[in-house]
């Protein structure tokens, strides 16, 4: 591994760092306030290490890492992906009694969770070791934010302040019914076991039966949580170095090659001038030779979800009757109805195994076939950033069509109204001045000129443009 490229690939900033040996394995899990400065600490020459620092490094082919927003959101990380991965040499950390722990008290009516150094067999559910007590503390803020447990260790008759600054939700008091307060706390284990994924998803499913409720003000809430939950960086290994193809696969959980995505889009006004748009990237760049326009047929009226069914059709029906190559996803512009609509035409066409996707506007909520819940990507993330980047090339793309022919269309009706103008007219009249406005400015003597326009013809466009 050539440790000094590496290194200068690494941010300056708090994350989490990982180091593998032979065949990817895991050997150490690190955290840092700055990334490149602590894991360029290892390497340097005159440094003197400790035998069994000495044999880690020479065991090192390749080091990941996950950035975070803060030092103590990657001490978080840090013992999560301990835990998760069982790195050979965190050994000493697991098996330390005397680093601090956060301790969640499910044995109790309503749990809490506070910082304890002490692991008895009490029925309560401890997470750590921590290795640093104060950034452990400030990763606690951010929970009880997050999480607004209980946090008096004996329950109180009266609101503290606490519950005055929505840092507890008051259940001394019965602010709160147990089985909501119950629905949090497995939040927070959800969250502390590193399933920020199922967290995201089961927050995102509780958000629509609330809006289909009409339960808009708790709709709210979860809406607001899943905002600050997504801007903190996703728990599974995302590696920085990670191309964005290969961050996607890794989260849409894709096997084999992520090289050739088709991305679609339907453009109409009131069901008028229905165009689509098919744009290919390979590689994560546009292949623009390989676009195709649509101009939708079969479909009278607002139907976006046949107009998907169109051209999902039209493009593979002739993929396949020319034998020629298929994409390793399909992506589609809009919602659960979009995407279902694109699945049913390729199942008829014998391309289900074709993963497909769509992604929806207003959450950016990614759908994904045979999934209940969609999947909400990390801001900021690579995957978000290349789904976005594709699906807005192909709603550029089809809004471009849809403009250029709604343009044509208003052309074509405008020079249509003119007495005396029938089609042989109209193109002559275009070939000399290429655009209607010119044809507007123009005098006499210059429509005179236009090959077919006589005298009186030419007064006609002359009134009809003064009218």
């Amino acid at each position: 591994m050539d440790y000094k490229k590496k290194i200068k690939e690494l941010p300056l900033s708090p994350g989490v760092y990982i180091m593998k040996g032979e065949d990817s394995q895991i050997l150490y899990v690190g955290k840092a306030r700055n990334l490149r400065k602590r894991v360029s600490s290892y390497f340097y020459p005159a440094r003197r290490l400790s035998e069994r620092l000495s044999v880690l490094i020479g065991k090192i082919r390749d080091i990941d890492y996950l950035p975070t927003s803060a030092e103590a959101e990657a001490l978080l990380y840090e013992n999560s992906l301990i835990k998760q991965l069982s790195p050979k040499y965190n050994v000493a950390l697991r098996d330390d009694k005397s680093y601090p722990m956060l301790k969640l008290t499910v044995n109790e009516k309503y749990p809490r969770l506070f910082i304890t150094r002490q692991k008895k067999a009490d029925g309560a559910i401890y997470y750590g070791p921590y290795t640093s007590a104060s950034l452990l503390r400030e990763a606690l803020a951010i929970l009880r934010h997050l999480f607004p447990l209980r946090t008096c260790g004996r329950m109180q008759d009266k609101l503290c302040l606490s519950y005055h600054i929505r840092q507890c939700f008051g259940p001394c008091v019965d602010k709160v019914k147990r089985e909501a307060y119950d629905e949090v706390v497995e939040e927070l284990k959800l969250f502390l076991e590193g399933k920020r994924s199922e967290l995201l998803s089961l927050l995102t499913k509780k958000m629509i039966e609330a809006s289909r409720r009409e339960e808009f003000e708790e709709a709210l809430r979860y809406k607001n949580r899943i905002e600050v939950l997504s801007s903190i960086r996703h728990s599974s290994i995302t590696y920085g170095h990670m191309s964005e193809a290969e961050e996607l696969k890794e989260m849409l959980g894709l096997t084999g090659v992520l090289s050739r995505i088709d991305a679609f889009d339907v453009s109409n006004i009131m069901g008028k001038l229905a165009v689509g748009s098919l744009i290919h990237f390979y590689k994560g760049v546009p292949r623009k030779s390989e676009y195709k326009r649509f101009r939708i047929k079969t479909v009278g009226g607002i139907d976006d979800y046949a107009m998907m069914r169109e051209i999902v059709s039209r493009r593979y029906k002739r993929r396949l009757e020319e034998k020629l190559g298929l994409p390793d996803l399909i992506l589609i512009d809009g919602g659960i109805g979009h995407l279902n609509a694109a699945s049913a035409e390729l199942e008829k066409l014998g391309l289900a195994k074709i993963p497909v996707i769509s992604i929806a506007k207003e959450f950016e909520h990614v759908y994904v076939k045979d999934r209940k819940n969609p999947l909400i990507l990390p801001k900021g993330s690579k995957a978000l950033h290349l789904l976005e980047r594709i699906r807005d090339e192909a709603h550029r793309f089809a809004i471009s069509y849809h403009k250029k022919l709604l343009s044509k269309n208003v052309v074509l009706s405008e020079l249509d109204n003119i007495k005396g103008v029938g089609p042989r007219r109209k193109k002559a009249l275009l070939g000399h001045f290429v655009s209607v406005d010119k044809i507007r400015r123009a005098g006499l003597s210059d429509l005179i000129d236009v090959e077919g326009i006589n005298d009186k013809t030419a007064r006609s466009i002359i009134e009809y443009f003064k009218e």
